[in-house]
């Protein structure tokens, strides 16, 4: 389990996060909110050993994650960038870079582990895509690959950073209840998200940041319910109950 302590992150001698406590949870889903340069990619980055803190702590599994390898820190906790470079590789190959933390070099794969690659490439309705190459893939299609490879990293903390980007609405909600089903196999999952709704709707817990701190955390209903997200995201979320529970909107509040 991945927990933060007081932690203050940035870069070089730019402050972004300050004090920020927060624990990830197995067993949950976990969207991190905020206005842009809020320090959520900061936050996941420090988390997954990218980043060394400017102060506070890392704790993984209780231990410090500065005191931790970092083959053993990428066994435990799968970190999904914001962006990626565009290798000209079939996407199965690109996926089978997620088993790199188990194997010794020089690397060969097993069976399992190509086993692994495709199971991933199906969770993420992508398994026709196993022998194309990566360039010619549109966006929304290498993000896919790229979830896929998180996902054959089968580690207990999945950590994703805007994992909707590219993605039509459908597979937005296709990666939302990915999410929901890696939480009740009893993984951590957090998420860098930008739709207020698509959170509110399917994440377990919420953590909402703003000017470098953490501002408040809850249940979807708490966070609503409190109005935080309205002052620091300068929009008004209403709300309507349906068949299938509430459904969240935005409203722009109108400008005096």
């Amino acid at each position: 389990m991945l927990e933060l302590r007081a932690l203050c992150a940035g870069y070089h001698d730019r402050p972004v996060l300050r004090d920020v406590d927060l624990v990830f949870r197995p067993g949950k889903v976990l969207a991190l909110l905020g206005p842009n340069g809020c320090g959520k990619s900061t936050l996941l980055r420090t988390a997954a050993g990218l980043l060394s803190s400017q102060g506070g702590t890392v704790l993984l599994d209780g231990v410090p994650l500065t005191s931790c390898p970092p083959r053993l820190i990428a066994q435990k906790a799968a970190y999904l960038p914001q962006s990626r470079t565009v290798p000209a590789i079939t996407a199965e190959r690109m996926v089978l870079h997620g088993r790199f933390p188990y194997l010794s070099y020089p690397r060969r794969y097993s069976a399992a582990d190509r086993a692994l690659a495709r199971q991933a490439l199906e969770w993420v309705d992508a398994g026709d895509l196993a022998d194309r190459l990566l360039p010619e893939l549109s966006g929304g299609q290498r993000q896919k690959v790229y979830l896929a490879m998180a996902l054959a990293q089968d580690t207990e903390t999945v950590l994703m950073d805007e994992p909707t980007t590219y993605l039509d609405v459908r597979h937005q909600l296709e990666v939302m209840a990915l999410a929901r089903r890696l939480a009740v196999q009893g993984k951590a999952v957090v998420l860098v998200l930008h739709d207020l709704c698509l959170a509110l709707q399917t994440a377990d817990e919420l953590a909402v940041l703003a000017k470098g701190r953490l501002q408040q955390t809850g249940t979807p209903e708490e966070i609503f319910e409190s109005g935080i997200l309205d002052r620091v995201m300068d929009v008004e979320l209403r709300r309507l109950m349906t068949d299938n529970g509430w459904r969240y909107y935005p409203d722009l509040p109108e400008k005096e």
